[in-house]
């Protein structure tokens, strides 16, 4: 999401109320203070301190920016560092002739006096959209086009007051919509000046209001719950009587292969016939023509940080359930009843309970602990809760992992993770992890040194050390020999590791070269940016090889029979298609990733009874594309029908309201007569 200043910059009152001193703002996630946002306006310059740290990462920027007198501005720069410490050096210019400007995407302009004259930074800190916001209060319709390119549009969507150290302050919250594939909340006071930013989990709140937070943060869940319970009215198609789809393959994940051609009966939520093709129909039926294309079972997305924003998108990509991997517990709650009420479109969710130890560095989401027996009490908890899995994140005190593994496993939980820092998987496998989490986490015990800490980013950048290893040495065989033996499977993220080791500046980053033409173009600009920094070719050429080095070292997990689960850390969707292509990459063909995807995580999560086949009996979770995913596994990205728990949806009627060009045309319907 996006925060920023939303100040009534260009009337010269307001710069001479800011220009006695900077206005600071508090940035707040369950309760914490993670960040701030200074702002300091002298006459027509503005000069920007933006600051977040948490789980040991976070953006660092400075800006400043020169006004012409309405306004709007004339020079931007942008310096600093990204959340994962790529650095940014961004620049916007504005003159009579035309707007130009220089991001980690590349150069771009538009030539002409009628250039935007509002800009939407790519790294900024989101002073873009208070300097936006301003001018739209004023414009007609509350619309503008913006550099480098779209429309953005201001609504009205709250009124209401707070009390804080300067007084009571009306607030009024606004959505902007049109700069990227979900909106920005925006609240002002009644000059007009930026009060806060919330979203559902996030809220920037002017310093001395810090109890307006969790109202705000509640309202920015309700905004953004109401509009996707809208797209869900919209879109979900729920057919009275039974739905026969017609001329259709079956991937089946047992044979790894497809079926003949078969028509399959939905009625309700489940699959009640599997049939021969040209079956007869029986009265009040609808039907839909799949034209020779293929059912593909539900995939599963096996590491997912849900939010109510990217429910619909996995939907829409075919991943019908997700394995949720850490959240905030009551954000959460709200939206899986959401979901399974049928209120908003989303994925089934199966939920790991996030169990994080107290640290300068700690992720705030799920249960902080200080000690073994909070720590303890963490897993009855989520055990109580029905929660499938306890989470072990970096900054856990390793030397809890036992007890901690052992009590979830008295009670029936599997035990998943990261390894704690200052310690190695071959520790934490010893103490009973089922499953380690990411391949760096992994790896890095074979090349870090005593005392190095893994709560910064040093947990990415010490990947440089990989190139190095050889994976038939007796360290690295000894901890796949005992992953082997303890039956422990591995959950690599492959696709976050493609992007952080070899995107580069400029260029659509690998995983997104299939699909970034069909996203709106402030969507497609965020896609042309590494994710790690690289401060010289030679440290770039070391984090290729890093990547190389990943990829033989699953080889070599496969080729042993290490369990490997696609998950991607990336939000799904889109990402998670080319996670399972990269499994093609570690020795499996398109069949065995699918079955792997579909039926062998449903086994896992000891969802199979119900899920993961196209099977009479079973539960109505698949998807049609037109082509083979067993010979081409790109066919996967081309999906003409989501069917969830006996919902039809289609994806070209949906992806237009979200500003994403579709991938397949929607199959022809009958209805019932």
């Amino acid at each position: 999401m996006k925060f920023g200043l939303l100040c009534a910059i260009g009337i010269a009152s307001c710069a001479t109320a800011l220009a006695a001193k900077p206005v600071e703002y508090r940035i707040y996630t369950e309760g914490a203070d993670i960040g701030h946002y200074i702002v300091d306006v002298q006459g027509r310059t503005i000069s920007v301190d933006y600051n977040i740290k948490q789980n040991g990462r976070g953006p660092t920027i400075r800006e400043k920016v020169a006004l012409d007198a309405s306004g709007a501005p004339v020079d931007w720069r942008i310096t600093g560092r990204t959340t994962f410490g790529n650095t940014v050096d961004e620049r916007f210019q504005r003159s009579g002739s035309g707007a130009s400007w220089r991001d980690l995407a590349g150069k771009g302009a538009i030539k002409g006096a009628q250039a935007p004259r509002y800009y939407v930074a790519q790294n900024g800190s989101v002073l873009d959209i208070a300097l936006l916001a301003k001018a739209l209060l004023a414009a007609p319709g509350q619309t503008l086009s913006v550099a480098p390119g779209g429309t953005a549009r201001l609504t009205l969507r709250d009124r209401r007051s707070f009390d804080g150290s300067d007084g009571k302050v009306d607030a009024t919250t606004y959505e902007l919509s049109g700069l990227s594939l979900d909106p920005d909340y925006i609240t002002l006071d009644a000059n007009g000046e930026l009060f806060a930013v919330p979203s559902a989990d996030t809220a920037l709140v002017r310093k001395g209001y810090e109890s307006a937070a969790e109202p705000l943060q509640a309202l920015a869940e309700k905004l953004g719950a109401d509009r996707f319970v809208q797209l869900q009215k919209d879109s979900a198609h729920r057919y009275a009587g039974p739905v026969r789809i017609r001329n259709v393959r079956l991937f089946d994940p047992k044979a790894k292969a497809l079926t003949d051609l078969r028509d399959v009966v939905v009625f309700g939520n489940r699959i009640s016939e599997v049939v021969p093709t040209a079956s007869i129909a029986t009265p009040q039926e609808t039907q839909i023509d799949g034209a020779g294309g293929t059912l593909v079972p539900g995939l599963y997305e096996m590491h997912g940080h849900l939010a109510q924003q990217d429910a619909l998108l996995n939907l829409l990509a075919g991943i019908t359930s997700v394995r949720d991997m850490g959240n905030r517990d009551d954000v959460l709650d709200k939206l899986v009843a959401r979901i399974d009420s049928g209120e908003i479109a989303g994925p089934r969710v199966t939920r790991s309970g996030f169990i994080e130890g107290k640290s300068p560095f700690s992720a705030r989401a799920g249960t902080l602990v200080a000690t073994q027996d909070e720590a303890l009490a963490a897993v009855r908890k989520y055990a109580a809760r029905g929660f499938w899995q306890a989470k072990l994140y970096n900054s856990m005190n390793p030397e809890w992992a036992p007890a901690v593994v052992a009590e979830a496993h008295r009670l029936g939980l599997r035990v998943a993770g990261h390894v704690p820092a200052f310690s190695n998987a071959d520790a934490m496998i010893a103490a009973g992890y089922d499953e380690v989490t990411h391949v760096n986490q992994l790896m890095l015990g074979w090349v870090l040194n005593p005392g190095e800490d893994t709560r910064t980013l040093f947990r990415f950048t010490a990947m440089r050390r990989f190139p190095a290893l050889d994976v038939k040495s007796a360290k690295v065989q000894a901890t796949l020999n005992a992953m082997v033996a303890g039956h422990v499977a591995h959950e690599p993220t492959i696709g976050i590791h493609e992007l952080g080791l070899t995107a580069l500046d400029g260029r659509p980053n690998p995983g997104a070269v299939d699909y970034i033409d069909h996203m709106p173009p402030a969507e497609q600009r965020q896609l042309k940016q590494a994710l790690f920094g690289a401060d010289s070719p030679k440290e770039r050429a070391e984090y290729v090889a890093a990547y190389a080095k990943v990829l033989e070292t699953l080889t070599e997990m496969n080729a042993k029979g290490i369990q490997l689960i696609p998950g991607t850390d990336l939000g799904g969707a889109f990402t998670y298609h080319r996670e399972l292509e990269l499994f093609t990459k570690v020795g499996m063909t398109p069949a065995q990733v699918l079955a792997r995807a579909t039926l062998e995580m449903a086994a896992y999560l000891h969802q199979d009874q119900q899920l993961g086949s196209v099977e009479r009996g079973k539960l109505a979770d698949f998807f049609l594309v037109p082509g083979d995913p067993t010979q081409d596994l790109k066919a996967i990205k081309s999906i003409a029908m989501v069917v969830k728990d006996g919902a039809f949806y289609y994806p070209a009627e949906i992806y237009p309201r979200l500003g994403i060009t579709p991938f397949a045309s929607t199959p022809k319907v009958t209805p019932a007569p």
